[in-house]
């Protein structure tokens, strides 16, 4: 409201900006430890209602090559084969799926990096449909030693992390439990800087 005020300074506006992008890392914080207490206490829901893929693959790429674009990222995503633009699951959850492991990938990524996205069908069984999603960055990377820690809840690799990239250390175990609440299988592949590949 004050931001679309006719008087409103340019310093002012910084600072409405910077209060708008607080708030908005508040809220992530708090929807991520909201979904860590339903998904520990056996409470979060894996809906199963017809979704648009498309939809949601645009609204992704949306977000994302605009964070790309702004930190200067190369970002390629792409389809292997058909891709089906309905499916039956949860659209919001697979989202959120989505987000979160790209965002981790444009955080982590330095200047000039590339984050990469393959999207392929897997093998049709009895009307049950599999995607096969492929994250890849060029980013800081992890140590092997690290790796069997990455979806402990809270736990980063490196204690500056958490305030140098704004990072809860949950968006990882939450994800892992939503893909596997969705009969999935995350796995991890990195190397200390040289970047990450999630399938």
């Amino acid at each position: 409201i004050a931001l679309n005020e006719p008087d409103v300074s340019e310093k002012m506006q910084e600072y409405l900006l910077k209060i708008g992008a607080s708030a908005q890392h508040l809220l992530g914080i708090i929807n991520d430890i909201l979904d860590m207490s339903r998904i520990e206490s056996g409470r979060m829901v894996i809906k199963e209602e017809e979704f648009s893929f498309a939809k949601n693959l645009e609204q992704v790429n949306t977000m994302i090559s605009g964070q790309c674009a702004e930190k200067g990222l190369t970002y390629d995503c792409r389809t292997i084969g058909k891709i089906d633009d309905y499916y039956i699951g949860d659209g919001v959850k697979l989202k959120q799926v989505m987000l979160n492991i790209l965002g981790n990938a444009v955080k982590f990524t330095p200047e000039g990096g590339k984050v990469t996205f393959l999207i392929e069908e897997g093998a049709r069984y009895n009307g049950q449909a599999s995607l096969k999603l492929t994250f890849t960055d060029t980013g800081i990377g992890m140590s092997k030693e690290y790796l069997p820690h990455l979806f402990d809840p809270f736990t980063q690799e490196d204690a500056s992390a958490a305030s140098k990239y704004g990072s809860t250390g949950l968006g990882m175990p939450i994800t892992k439990s939503i893909v596997e609440l969705t009969n999935g299988r995350i796995e991890v592949e990195s190397e200390k800087g040289k970047g990450t590949t999630v399938t």
